[in-house]
């Protein structure tokens, strides 16, 4: 059984399901930026209201072959240790970068860390040039949705169960303990992307949440459908997965061409909200009604605090 996590939630005036209340985070991208800036940005979130903050985990920046990108379970530690009630992730983990095992046990401690409030997410991975600079192996797109599932199966058992057995093609598991356990009896497990055939059928199956980034609203609406489709193969009730939307915000078109420039080019162009105030409302509005019940907003640097307290005041017309 899925225990739903103990975030503190804004509530949304639209029709929701009966458990999932909408939520509000910041997604921060970690090129060419500094610990202080981020932790900065994550403490400025939480004091506006969101309920959310997270990272991501990139070796290299995303979008140029300059420039550096801070480490994602450090930096995952560190967000923990800053803030005091946001709910705490990584959106999402490269499995083939960490073996579960060992990213299971990070997680319990920053759960211990945080009090009860880390989430943790993972996917496929999709970066070439980061594995081969760092001698990782770079599977075929087959063989790393193999290790996803893997990877989140192995996270589950290892999270909510004493002793775990897993014998799998890429991961295996003797009798293996998470000790001291994490606070949560169920840490919430994330998958990432968007892919109809692999990736949201491992999310109708494992996932607590489902998190795709970058698509418009429509997209969006659709693959929720799917994800649906797909829960109701598995014998899930899909009102059981939080479904996250990672979107830009752009008040300008300035703003608009610096957001899409720190992108990767194998990144869909959709998903970046325009204009301020009413505009950015309804732009949120859509997402929700697409079956959002969390919005994260994705934030690269130099962090605009301007924006994140444009985005807290239409954030606020959701709230009862």
């Amino acid at each position: 059984m899925i225990v739903e996590d103990n975030t503190v939630p804004i509530v949304s005036k639209q029709k929701r399901g009966p458990c999932m209340q909408l939520r509000f985070g910041i997604h921060v991208g970690l090129q060419d930026t500094t610990v202080a800036d981020v932790l900065g940005v994550a403490r400025h979130a939480e004091d506006l209201g969101f309920d959310w903050v997270s990272a991501w985990d990139h070796f290299y920046p995303s979008s140029h072959a300059d420039g550096g990108s801070l480490e994602a379970v450090s930096m995952h530690t560190a967000l923990a240790a800053a803030t005091h009630r946001v709910q705490c992730g990584v959106l999402v983990y490269c499995a083939t970068y960490r073996h579960p095992a060992v990213l299971a046990k990070a997680a319990a401690t920053i759960d211990q860390l945080s009090g009860g409030r880390a989430q943790i997410g993972v996917g496929a991975g999709w970066s070439a040039r980061e594995h081969a600079a760092y001698g990782i192996r770079f599977p075929p797109v087959a063989e790393r949705m193999d290790i996803l599932e893997e990877s989140a199966t192995c996270l589950r058992l290892l999270l909510r169960q004493r002793e775990s057995e897993f014998s799998g093609r890429h991961f295996q598991l003797n009798a293996a303990r998470l000790d001291p356990r994490p606070v949560q009896p169920a840490l919430p497990i994330w998958i990432g992307g968007a892919g109809e055939k692999r990736t949201l059928p491992t999310a109708a199956r494992v996932a607590d949440g489902w998190n795709a980034p970058f698509l418009t609203a429509a997209e969006f609406g659709r693959k929720h459908g799917v994800l649906r489709e797909h829960c109701a193969a598995a014998g899930r009730d899909a009102g059981e997965i939080r479904c996250a939307a990672n979107v830009g915000v752009a008040p300008d078109q300035a703003a608009y061409e610096q957001f899409i420039g720190t992108m990767s080019t194998i990144m869909p162009a959709g998903g970046v909200l325009r204009g301020s105030g009413a505009q950015l409302g309804d732009g949120i509005a859509r997402y929700v009604d697409a079956g959002a019940n969390q919005v994260n907003f994705a934030f690269r640097a130099p962090f605009d605090l301007t924006t994140l307290d444009a985005i807290a005041d239409a954030m606020r017309t959701f709230q009862s």
